[in-house]
């Protein structure tokens, strides 16, 4: 079995970009870039949820929001490497396929995941923020005060 210290400092990022992912979308675009390998269950898919946590203002005291599901795995591949992953909602297949990229991002397909899947999820995603930017601002109130010249 592979060492578990994570020496891929943007494995965070990644495993971010698919756990927020729309439906089918790790799975569409993991497909499309490569045939799937054989791999071993460690954790087969499961449903279940976590609670969420908030901060008032941002900074302020924690506190419970409320529960989100998630769907959660793990496997490893013949030659050793283990993925992980945490995927809103229930849908086990793309946390299968989330679990797979992440292993096989410790393998020489690096470049090929890194073009064919990560880049267009993260340009997707930042396309739906810039998006959602523009809906907030288009709702924007600027509130003034008029001098009215009564010293």
């Amino acid at each position: 079995m592979k060492d578990t210290i994570d020496q891929t400092p943007d494995r965070k990022a990644w495993m971010s970009l698919m756990a927020k992912a729309p439906e089918g979308r790790v799975v569409a675009l993991l497909d499309a870039a490569l045939p799937r390998p054989a791999f071993t269950w460690l954790r087969a898919p499961e449903i279940g949820s976590v609670m969420v946590r908030g901060r008032a203002g941002g900074t302020g005291a924690p506190f419970n929001l409320g529960e989100m599901t998630i769907t959660r795995c793990a496997l490893t591949l013949p030659s050793g490497e283990v993925g992980h992953a945490y995927v809103q909602g229930r849908r086990k297949p793309d946390a299968e396929a989330a679990a797979l990229v992440d292993a096989l991002m410790q393998t020489d397909a690096v470049t090929v995941l890194r073009a064919k899947v990560l880049e267009p999820l993260e340009q997707e995603a930042t396309t739906r923020r810039t998006t959602r930017a523009e809906k907030a601002a288009a709702t924007k109130v600027d509130f003034f005060t008029m001098v009215r010249g009564e010293d």
